[in-house]
């Protein structure tokens, strides 16, 4: 089994995850969110989309055996285990405009969409291809009734993780998530591992 790598608090990275292989990703301290987006390598144009996967899936918490669905109606990744159960597919990643608008930051942090843009540069990817993020531990109860939502503290705990099957040649931007709302008023790391 490969060793995990870190990503540094309020940081994001980047990689290539090849058909088959399987990304693991934890919560090395708890109540931490990672940010991730996924694009097919043979066409980036093609990227992961909340939308077709809550068509498909039936659901808005997606965990274990749920797919992960791209623009194109195709599976890009398959959820083979999940420790927490609860993660967020609504809520775009946190940018600069998110701390000036929402936490009237003067000087706001890049965020996790600075951080995906900066991380998938090298593969040609740009800023504006950045879709909604499969925001893996983010806690967001929606009201059935009003369609009210709350951004709550992550369920998960020191060594949660959750494991994802690439279903095909993929690029992965991965996020130690900077809003502090999110993350229970604390930026922590987050780890992850390709099998």
């Amino acid at each position: 089994m490969t060793e995990m790598t870190r990503i540094p608090r309020r940081s994001g990275t980047a990689f290539e995850l090849k058909r088959g292989q399987r990304l693991t990703v934890c919560d090395p301290e708890g109540e931490q969110v990672s940010d991730m987006v996924a694009y097919n390598k043979a066409d980036p144009r093609e990227l992961i989309s909340n939308g077709r996967t809550f068509d498909y899936q039936d659901t808005i918490y997606l965990t274990t055996d749920h797919k992960l669905y791209s623009n194109r109606s195709n599976i890009m990744l398959h959820i083979e285990r999940d420790d927490v159960g609860r993660h967020d597919f609504l809520l775009t990643p946190c940018s600069k405009d998110t701390f000036r608008i929402l936490y009237g930051d003067d000087d706001p942090h890049r965020g996790c969409f600075g951080n995906l843009a900066a991380a998938l540069e090298p593969f040609g990817i740009g800023a504006d291809a950045i879709p909604c993020a499969f925001n893996i531990f983010m806690n967001v109860p929606v009201n059935g009734e009003t369609g009210r939502f709350s951004v709550e503290p992550p369920l998960s705990k020191a060594g949660d993780c959750i494991s994802f099957r690439a279903e095909m040649d993929l690029i992965i931007g991965l996020t130690a998530c900077s809003a502090p709302t999110s993350n229970n008023g604390t930026m922590t790391p987050i780890d992850y591992r390709i099998d």
